[in-house]
């Protein structure tokens, strides 16, 4: 199993497929097995590099805050590890916020972005309703009390119960330690990068679910507004976990836009 040395964590991360990289990170407490919905097809076209971020997974969960900076460098670290001097960049959630900064701090290492159901922090994003950002403590509650009190805020209620559990069930297998979420959350709730993301430049592409009650749908519109170019994709019957509420549609956006870039940065001869 291949693992990189960070600022005092060892990170985890794997490589599936071949092709141009494309770096995936995952979001709060999610291991990197939470891309089995769209990393299998991705894989048929391109080398995706997956990590688990300090915290969780098989990465270390060291005391302390985890900065979304941290985590970028850890980013960092990984594409080091697989010698890719440059990546696409796909994260959702906190892993879209790991993407904003890793693109504002390592510009010259991104072919292009997509944010998943993110925002860019700070006194300008959209907050969820009181009782949601509540459940994000879990005060009191086993991790199975957890997960079923925030799948009404994370999953369209159209969402069969059978792909809910698929999910479920992974994120279980590697249920982070208190330090390890604690970390990562703590990290989220100090990060802000709405005031910087303009000089974002790599294309971008933003997708959010528009049910969506753990991050609003208004923060995909803000993040839009800030990216000079940026597309924005919202997907209907949709919520924070697109990628289960809507798979199919979830993926061919992702397609679509990556083969754009590889369009653009290979352009085809025109035949004589």
């Amino acid at each position: 199993m291949p693992f990189v040395e960070n600022q005092a964590a060892k990170i985890f991360w794997d490589e599936q497929g071949s092709g141009e990289p494309l770096l995936l990170v995952m979001g709060l407490s999610y291991p990197s097995y939470m891309w089995h919905r769209t990393r299998p097809f991705l894989a048929q076209q391109y080398r995706t590099i997956a990590f688990d971020n300090r915290g969780v997974g098989q990465s270390d969960a060291p005391p302390g805050v985890y900065s979304i900076a941290l985590m970028a460098s850890d980013a960092a670290a990984v594409l080091d590890a697989a010698a890719v001097a440059s990546a696409h960049v796909f994260g959702v959630s906190m892993g879209g916020m790991i993407a904003q900064e890793f693109a504002l701090q390592y510009p010259q290492r991104v072919r292009s972005l997509i944010f998943g159901c993110t925002n860019a922090g700070g006194p300008d994003s959209v907050r969820a309703k009181p009782e949601v950002l509540q459940l994000l403590t879990r005060q009191g509650m086993t991790p199975e009390e957890s997960n079923e009190a925030m799948i009404p805020f994370i999953y369209d209620a159209a969402t069969p119960r059978e792909r809910i559990d698929e999910d479920m069930a992974i994120r279980m297998t590697w249920y982070p330690t208190p330090q390890g979420y604690m970390g990562q959350l703590q990290g989220i709730i100090q990060w802000e990068a709405y005031s910087r993301i303009a000089q974002i430049t790599a294309p971008t592409l933003i997708i959010h679910g528009e049910t969506d009650q753990l991050i609003p749908v208004a923060n995909a519109q803000l993040i839009a507004g800030r990216i000079a170019g940026a597309k924005l994709a919202l997907i209907p019957r949709a919520s924070h976990i697109f990628e289960t509420d809507q798979p199919g549609v979830a993926l061919r956006l992702i397609q679509e836009f990556l083969a754009t870039q590889q369009e653009r940065a290979h352009p085809s001869q025109p035949s004589v």
